[in-house]
């Protein structure tokens, strides 16, 4: 194998896996509160999944596999990914010192790479999550775990792909014979919290929104095991539409039963306890969120602006590992160039100047330069450049996908540079 800067393919990643986390008077069984609705998703996307069907698992495990949700996603049902072509193991090996490369570029490699480190693996998903949640989160992805770099992206599908997904993943739900109708009767949310404290949740945890629970952790200086644990914990603010309450009862109970070889611990309690923890979890009052704002746009540079700084600063940067050309990637341009993830090959290749000016492949097979300006007069590049950081606020375009895909958004002076070469008559 012959290796080159940041082999792996950066590209999607999916977020959807479950939350963690002395006998008493209880009272009687708290009151379900009532499932958030400020995740970010537009009325449109709520409308499309409160309509949809329930979808097909046959047709869903076709789509898992031409959206190769295994490059970044064990427990698919599917065979793994290729090594190459696996973006998480390849990072992983090169985090660990196990990919073949001189040891200058394993140096500088692992000093930049953040990305796509962890991922969650969809193994008993059925056991851990509400069929109707995953079908909502495919089609208006957003930020479920603040210690992961990267999202969900938005994916190419519509409502009845999504439901066919969601009744893939779910299929194999185990309906056990203990399962309580009303798991959390005689709980006491109260107490609940007290034990949130006690057996130290908030050390992976963030509750975001429920006033006065112990922030998460730093995760500088952990050790690999808890450092994995922690970035793939999920904001528990999210648990009470991700969950029903039986099921969170028992992932807190005992979750290694439910999904063998997870990060989150068993910690000892009893099923009480774990009721009084669920309770808290499901019904804690919760603030509003408040509405997420993109950054403001920059004016342009009036200094000249070169491609070789664009380069360094953008392109190499994260445009590269999905735009790239098969050479530079093992033998696959990536998702943007010759297509994955269920995209089509839009023949981009961001690795050099001459293949950012042939532009990219429409819909009908034609060439279109990426530097076309839209209705709002932005080039399409930066368009969709913009259009990542409008997702990130919880307002996603449908005509623009938002790039780059799935990972955090380029800075406002990363965009001011692009926009401002493109102005100047894009110099090298």
């Amino acid at each position: 194998m012959r290796a080159r800067p940041l082999l792996a393919l950066l590209a999607a990643l999916a977020s959807g896996a479950a939350g963690c986390t002395s006998e008493d008077a209880r009272g009687s069984a708290p009151a379900a509160a009532p499932r958030a609705s400020d995740q970010g998703a537009g009325a449109a996307a709520v409308a499309a999944v409160a309509a949809a069907p329930a979808g097909d698992p046959a047709r869903g495990e076709r789509l898992v596999a031409e959206l190769q949700c295994n490059r970044c996603h064990d427990g698919t049902g599917q065979a793994p990914a290729a090594r190459d072509a696996h973006c998480v193991q390849c990072h992983q090996d090169i985090a660990a010192g196990r990919f073949q490369a001189p040891a200058a570029a394993m140096k500088r490699w692992n000093e930049n790479l953040v990305q796509l480190r962890d991922v969650p693996s969809l193994a008993a998903a059925g056991d851990r999550l509400r069929r109707d949640w995953i079908r909502g989160f495919l089609l208006s992805p957003h930020d479920v775990r603040p210690r992961l770099h990267a999202t969900m992206p938005r994916l190419a599908i519509g409502p009845e792909q999504a439901s066919d997904i969601a009744a893939y993943l779910t299929r194999d739900r185990r309906e056990r014979r203990e399962r309580p109708s009303a798991p959390l009767e005689g709980a006491s949310a109260a107490r609940g919290r007290e034990l949130y404290e006690a057996k130290g949740c908030g050390t992976c945890h963030a509750f975001s929104g429920a006033a006065g629970v112990t922030a998460v952790a730093p995760v500088k200086g952990m050790e690999k095991e808890t450092r994995a644990a922690v970035a793939l914990a999920p904001d528990l603010r999210h648990a009470r539409d991700r969950m029903d309450p039986a099921d969170l009862v028992a992932w807190v109970l005992d979750p290694a039963a439910i999904k063998p070889g997870t990060p989150m611990p068993q910690v000892p309690m009893s099923p009480a306890e774990a009721r009084d923890i669920a309770a808290f979890v499901v019904t804690a009052e919760l603030s509003v969120r408040a509405p997420a704002s993109a950054p403001e746009r920059l004016p342009l540079l009036s200094r000249r602006v070169t491609y070789a700084e664009v380069d360094r600063r953008v392109f190499r940067v994260t445009c590269r590992h999905c735009h790239s050309e098969p050479d530079y990637a093992l033998g696959d341009g990536g998702p943007g160039n010759t297509g994955g993830f269920g995209f089509k090959p839009r023949g981009l290749n961001l690795a050099t100047y001459e293949g950012i000016a042939a532009g990219y492949v429409d819909d009908q097979g034609e060439r279109r330069s990426v530097f076309s300006r839209g209705p709002d007069g932005a080039p399409r590049l930066v368009a969709a450049l913009l259009a990542r950081q409008a997702e990130e606020a919880g307002r996603a375009a449908p005509a623009v996908r938002g790039m780059p895909l799935g990972l955090p958004a380029v800075g406002p002076e990363e965009i001011q540079l692009v926009e401002s070469w493109i102005a100047q008559g894009r110099p090298q």
